[in-house]
């Protein structure tokens, strides 16, 4: 399939896919005009891809990622994919943080509200 239906399908942006090609997130096969072509595993990728982009990943993370769950890495995959499930884990430990943070706020928020309520109302 060509890039703009790609884009249309999974809601990239034409320049996103150019993005991901160019930093090896993605591959496309070239016609005889040049033009790229797509296979319908693009489509899932593009979801894997921006899966990892609204988790926080960079884009040399998530070629990382990409690699070792696609045995990309054949010698180093053991000491690469346990790198990655390092950064994971960091990355699960201070999402836990954050949550547990705005957990207090919540809290002091909505005993502000009740104390504002109950002297207003009093």
């Amino acid at each position: 399939m060509k890039i703009s239906q790609l884009s249309k399908i999974t809601g990239a942006s034409t320049r996103s896919i150019r993005h991901y090609e160019a930093t090896n997130l993605l591959t496309a096969s070239r016609l005889k005009n040049g033009f790229r072509e797509f296979d319908e595993a693009s489509i899932e990728r593009i979801k894997t891809i921006k899966t990892y982009l609204n988790l926080g990943l960079t884009t040399k993370q998530i070629e990382k990622t990409l690699k070792c769950t696609d045995g990309y890495y054949k010698d180093e995959a053991e000491k690469v994919c346990r790198e990655m499930i390092q950064m994971y884990e960091e990355m699960l430990l201070e999402v836990n943080r954050k949550m547990n943070a705005l957990a207090v706020v919540k809290q002091e928020m909505e005993e502000q509200v009740r104390q504002m309520k109950e002297s207003l109302y009093s």
